[in-house]
């Protein structure tokens, strides 16, 4: 299992833990199918209330995709197999409330999680980017799920700066992608004290609520999200290409 699942009936929070921290918590297929395992099994179990997602280690929330996924893709630039659309709870038609805790690093395909997010809280060393551009990728997805939480000129800097620069967790909270800076080490347990506050009120009205705030988005966020297979089907580069610019860029990077 690349996943940890530990729920406490009585104040009815769960905790779902990328547990993969010698890969920055990386997401391989497996880890893949089991976090839309988990949130589908939630939908069902009426004792967790609310959730954390958060990350082992302390070098990385999530790096996206593992490079070393095997991901075939049809040759039309029509369909794109994209083992990242299932892996958030909203795309698995779950409306419990979930709050990311965030620590690292989270690039890449850790926005298809955090766009998904209720709210995130990061502590002082969490850091922020999205190398797509730097590697010949195409940034839809995750540049869609940001622009719903942040202004667009950030998002579009973030997309578009690739690994050049990261921002920093008090930058993103000044954006208002993070809506609380911890200490280090500190955002996992602030996000269980938000959880178990929520998860203390009557479950009803809280699934409500998030369905009446994810409403006010959601016929933007669906009718963008259409868009992203052809935009990324047609803008990547071929896997050969992306690998030489993997092997042959260096790490220099600002953090804002």
């Amino acid at each position: 299992m690349t996943l940890r699942v530990s729920a406490d009936k009585d104040t009815g929070v769960a905790v779902v833990t990328l547990d993969r921290p010698e890969k920055l918590n990386a997401i391989d297929l497996d880890t893949a199918s089991e976090l839309a395992a988990v949130w589908r099994e939630f939908r069902f179990d009426d004792s967790v209330r609310a959730i954390v997602l958060t990350g082992a280690g302390e070098r990385a929330f999530c790096t996206g995709l593992d490079r070393d996924a095997d991901v075939p893709q049809p040759s039309s630039p029509y369909m794109v197999d994209d083992p990242l659309v299932a892996i958030g709870p909203k795309a698995c038609d779950l409306w419990k409330p979930v709050i990311v805790a965030v620590n690292g690093m989270a690039c890449g395909g850790a926005f298809y999680l955090i766009g998904e997010a209720d709210f995130v809280i990061a502590d002082e060393t969490a850091t922020f980017f999205d190398p797509h551009t730097t590697y010949g990728m195409v940034s839809a997805y995750e540049s869609i799920l940001l622009a719903q939480r942040m202004p667009f000129g950030e998002v579009a800097r973030m997309a578009l700066m690739g690994t050049a620069e990261r921002v920093s967790a008090r930058r993103a909270y000044e954006v208002g992608l993070v809506s609380e800076v911890t200490a280090p080490g500190g955002a996992l347990a602030a996000g269980v004290r938000c959880a178990d506050v929520i998860a203390s009120c009557p479950t009803e009205a809280v699934q409500g609520t998030v369905r009446a705030v994810w409403a006010a988005k959601e016929a933007t966020r669906t009718a963008a999200l259409a868009h992203a297979p052809h935009l990324v089907s047609m803008g990547n580069l071929p896997s050969e290409a992306q690998a030489g610019l993997f092997a042959g860029r260096r790490g220099e990077f600002r953090t804002r």
